[in-house]
């Protein structure tokens, strides 16, 4: 039984934490990282996660949802922080960071494919203005070389739109998605002059006014899905066909991966390890009976 549950929440994070005997566990939001999406909500397994929609004032922009945690439901397993786009969860125990689930095996990481190359990127680099929306880019001068600079990128908290590929000269920085899909916007449904969604999409330009028409422009999309949780007249379609992560076997991210994109996407998963699989068995059975012919 735990010692303590607590919970804090200030203008920036919110913490909750378990204290038992032997170790003490914590779970950490930044809001300054968080869209509201609710991913995190969608996959946790004892409903641990609350999103709540801000009610819009008349003249005012919408603003993003809000996340509540509840300390008494959760069991700082780590499946939140591991699925997390942008990085606004954080798992420690004993104060030490790490997310169980990663740790067993029973849950994947996300691949963030962001590939760097600064032999390309000069000293013009530096003009660069807000090169990410989100700021998790900098751009410093190179000591060592004075023609060059150097790109640091918080890889953790990047969702990898790829919106840094059109900033910098070619091939600088190459992005890969993290989910593949597709994001429609029922026009019948959606109400005129209304602008919800556009006021709350982390990725500028994924949707966009168009006269009194909002359209999307999905090459940068994340597929994160705060704009249809926003969305006054559940107006947006948002399907998630695929994920981009780690190699692992297990029947918790098999249910997670049904939740977050579709039955359909969790069986064609499935059937290409099961292809896999099947491969590398064959590959290793070949040597031996090779060896066996000489």
């Amino acid at each position: 039984m735990p010692v303590k549950l607590l919970k804090i929440e200030n203008e920036n994070e919110l913490v909750i934490e378990m204290v038992l005997h032997t170790k003490h566990y914590s779970l950490t939001l930044d809001k300054s990282k968080c869209t509201g999406c609710g991913i995190c909500r969608e996959i946790c397994p004892r409903e641990a996660i609350e999103v709540k929609k801000i009610k819009k004032m008349d003249g005012n922009n919408a603003q993003n949802p809000t996340v509540n945690i509840f300390k008494e439901k959760c069991h700082y397993c780590g499946i939140c922080e591991a699925i997390c786009l942008f990085g606004a969860l954080r798992i420690e125990i004993n104060r030490k960071h790490v997310i169980p689930v990663v740790e067993n095996k029973s849950f994947p990481k996300l691949i963030r494919g962001i590939k760097v190359d600064e032999n390309k990127c000069g000293l013009e680099c530096l003009e660069i203005k807000e090169p990410c929306p989100l700021g998790i880019i900098k751009i410093s001068s190179n000591i060592s070389n004075k023609k060059k600079v150097n790109v640091k990128i918080d890889a953790d908290s990047c969702p990898c739109c790829g919106l840094c590929e059109t900033k910098f000269p070619a091939d600088a920085i190459r992005v890969e998605k993290i989910f593949s899909g597709r994001l429609k916007i029922d026009t019948e449904k959606c109400p005129t002059d209304c602008h919800d969604c556009v006021d709350v999409c982390p990725i500028p330009g994924v949707l966009q006014l168009s006269g009194k028409e909002v359209q999307v422009n999905e090459s940068n999309c994340v597929y994160c899905g705060v704009c249809k949780i926003t969305c006054p007249e559940d107006a947006l379609e948002l399907k998630r066909t695929r994920i981009n992560h780690t190699d692992v076997h297990s029947g918790a991210w098999n249910k997670s991966l049904e939740k977050l994109t579709s039955t359909s996407a969790m069986t064609k998963e499935l059937q290409t390890k099961s292809k896999k699989k099947l491969l590398e068995l064959v590959s290793n059975r070949f040597p031996l009976e090779e060896e066996n012919n000489e």
